[in-house]
C-alpha cells in the first residue's frame, strides 16, 4: 500500500474514475492547465485531455448549471468549486434544480453528479475561504452530504460519490489536505455513503466528529486516556443521510456524548446529532450532551483562527464535564 496525503488520495480517486468510466468528466475553474488551486487534479488534463478535464470560466452558477445539464443527459460530472465559500454563487442551481430533479420527475432523472469543494479553517486564509457551511446542504432534501477525514476514506468515499445515482455534495477539509499521510490500498476501494465509523472503542463517553475535527478529537481521546477515561470516537463521514444507528448504539453503551464540529453552533450538525441522541437514547443518558463547536460569528482573521477552532483541550474539558456530571 502506498503512503498518501489527502490531495494525492483524491487525485487517485479522480484518475480511477476517469479511467474506468468514459461518462465521467471533471469541470471547474483552473482545474486543467493549472491543476487546481490545491493541485487535486494534477496531471489529469495531460492524461485525459480537455474534453474530460474541462477548464471553466469563473462562473460558479454556470459550472453547476452545466454539470446538471450533463447529468441529465447521462454523463457523470464532477464539478469543483475552488473554495466552499464561493459556492453560494451557485446555490440557486443547487436548491432549485440539483436537489429537486429526482422528485420533480418522480425518479425519471436522478442527477448522478458530484459537487466537490474544500471547506473549513486552519490554513490562515482570507474571508470567504474558511467557512464550514455543511448544514446548508445537509438541510436541503435531495442531496447527500459527505465529508471525509483521512486520505484513505477520502479516496474511497469520492469513488462512491461518483458512482452514486443521486447528487453528492463532497466537502474536503483543506486543513487535512497535506497534514499527514496514511496507507491507501493499491486496489481501488469504496465505502458506503450514509455509514459512519467507530474509529476508537471506549466505554466512558462517546466523541462524535467529522472532517478536520477528527484530528483534535482523537488527540482529546488520548488526553482522556491519560486520565483513565476511555472515549469511544465516531467519525460521521456522511452528515446526510446520517447514520443514527451507530450513534445510538455507542451512546447507549457509554451513556455520555460530546459532539464536535467547527461550523457555527446554532442549527449546526451537532444540534441534529443531539436531537437524534435524545430521540433514540434519552433513557440511557447519564449526563447532558455537550457540543464543542465554532462560535456564532463569521470565521475570524488570522490572529484569532486558533481561538475559534475547537482543539483537543476544549474537547477533553467537555468530555470530563459529562463524565463527572
Amino acid at each position: 500500500m502506498a503512503q498518501m496525503n489527502m490531495v494525492k488520495a483524491l487525485n487517485t480517486a479522480l484518475d480511477e474514475a476517469l479511467r474506468e468510466d468514459g461518462d465521467v468528466v471533471l469541470m471547474g475553474q483552473d482545474i486543467g492547465r493549472d491543476e487546481g488551486v490545491f493541485r487535486v487534479t494534477e496531471g489529469l488534463l495531460d492524461t485525459y485531455g480537455k474534453n474530460r478535464v474541462i477548464d471553466t470560466p469563473l462562473a460558479e452558477g454556470a459550472i453547476i448549471g452545466g454539470a446538471i445539464g450533463m447529468a441529465l443527459y447521462g454523463m457523470k460530472p464532477v464539478a469543483e468549486m475552488q473554495f466552499s465559500g464561493f459556492a453560494f454563487q451557485a446555490f440557486h442551481q443547487v436548491e432549485n434544480h440539483l436537489s429537486r430533479f429526482r422528485n420533480r420527475t418522480r425518479g425519471f432523472f436522478r442527477l448522478g453528479m458530484v459537487m466537490r469543494m474544500p471547506y473549513g479553517g486552519g490554513i490562515r486564509a482570507i474571508e470567504h475561504h474558511s467557512e464550514s457551511r455543511e448544514a446548508y446542504y445537509a438541510h436541503t432534501p435531495g442531496l447527500q452530504m459527505v465529508i471525509p477525514s483521512t486520505p484513505r476514506n477520502a479516496r474511497a468515499l469520492l469513488r462512491s460519490a461518483i458512482r452514486s445515482p443521486d447528487p453528492v455534495i463532497f466537502f474536503e477539509p483543506k486543513a487535512v489536505y497535506r497534514a499527514f499521510r496514511e496507507e491507501v490500498p493499491d486496489e481501488p476501494e469504496t465505502m458506503p455513503i450514509g455509514k459512519s465509523q467507530v474509529v476508537q472503542e471506549g466505554s466512558d463517553v462517546t466523541l462524535i466528529a467529522y472532517g478536520a475535527m477528527m484530528r483534535p478529537t482523537l488527540a482529546a481521546a488520548e488526553k482522556l486516556a491519560e486520565d483513565g477515561v476511555k472515549a469511544e470516537v465516531i467519525d460521521l463521514l456522511t452528515v446526510s443521510p446520517m447514520d443514527t444507528e451507530t450513534i445510538a448504539v455507542s451512546v447507549q453503551k457509554t451513556g455520555r456524548a460530546v459532539v464536535i464540529h467547527e461550523g457555527p453552533r446554532t442549527c449546526g450538525i451537532g444540534a441534529e446529532v443531539v436531537a437524534r441522541i435524545v430521540e433514540t437514547s434519552l433513557l440511557y443518558l447519564e449526563a447532558p450532551v455537550k457540543r464543542v463547536t465554532g462560535y456564532d460569528i463569521q470565521f475570524p482573521y488570522f490572529a484569532r483562527e486558533d481561538v475559534y477552532l475547537p482543539d483537543a483541550g476544549r474537547i477533553a474539558r467537555a468530555a470530563h464535564e459529562v463524565v463527572k456530571f
